[in-house]
């Protein structure tokens, strides 16, 4: 007899169970080493990025076999909410999707359409042939499939600001996510996340998922932002990447040990660079 197989929650269901703010940190290397070494930090949620990555299916169904070994919620963020890629996320037993540059409300609802089958949306039936049920293994997984997704669409546009209180009220969003630096950006604040306007855009938009009782994210890599947008009413924060935790830590490590051997008295290496900003 075949093995009979429950799915894990899913994120949003997972936030419903506690009465605290879950702390996030992203896989963006490609590398399922990576990912696993991330989601065995203690972090509640792994985003595992497709957008700004370098990943292919192969890869995330990679990273997503090496997180599943640990007590975390695994997001796939796609590269962009197009149908087909969605449904190809979706076979390869992604639960939890996190779909950018989500402007309207109108956006959102077809997105909402691609992660459901018909009837509800217009997902492609293939799951006899894939992962996302366990090649037939979860017990009714075509007529539960709804159950065991949740949906969350990114506000990081002056337009999605705009929208924020409609894409929040469309039905099948589970929640929100903000991302910070395309929202300065896209209001003419590029490289500038901490601007006060994009605070107050972020702090709207959290807000408006609030209001409409659905959990609001944000990506903060700077403690102050993750601690005011904590305080806001975020019930999801995103504070570090594997690829930047790695690019400032390396580079301490190598900066603490050059500045100690010019005090000394060494020749410091013609190639040695100047200390770096944080991320």
């Amino acid at each position: 007899m075949p093995i009979r197989l429950e799915l894990p929650p899913t994120f949003v269901q997972r936030m419903a169970t506690v009465d605290r703010p879950l702390i996030g940190l992203w896989a963006c290397a490609g590398s399922a080493v990576t990912a696993e070494i991330v989601a065995g930090s203690g972090c509640d949620w792994v985003l595992i990025d497709a957008e700004h990555s370098p990943n292919t299916l192969e890869t995330l169904l990679a990273q997503l076999h090496a997180v599943s070994a640990y007590p975390v919620a695994p997001l796939v963020r796609v590269p962009f909410g197009e149908t087909v890629i969605i449904k190809q996320v979706l076979d390869l037993g992604a639960q939890n999707l996190l779909v950018p540059m989500v402007d309207t409300p109108e956006h959102a609802a077809e997105v909402v359409r691609a992660v459901h089958y018909p009837g509800r949306g217009v997902r492609g039936v293939g799951s006899a042939l894939a992962r996302s049920s366990r090649w037939n293994r979860v017990e009714q997984y075509l007529a539960r499939a709804s159950e065991t997704i949740s949906l969350t669409v990114q506000i990081e546009s002056a337009e999605a600001v705009a929208n924020v209180e409609a894409i929040a009220a469309t039905e099948g969003v589970d929640a929100l996510f903000v991302g910070p630096s395309d929202l300065a950006a896209s209001m003419g604040y590029l490289g500038q996340q901490s601007h006060p306007e994009v605070i107050d855009a972020v702090l709207r938009s959290i807000a408006a998922g609030v209001a409409a009782g659905k959990p609001v994210g944000v990506n903060a890599f700077v403690s102050a932002d993750a601690d005011r947008y904590i305080a806001a009413g975020a019930s999801f924060v995103a504070v570090g990447a594997d690829v930047a935790i790695l690019a400032r830590q390396s580079e301490a490590l190598v900066d603490r040990f050059a500045v100690d051997a010019t005090a000394s008295g060494a020749t410091p290496s013609a190639t040695q660079t100047p200390p770096r900003a944080s991320y």
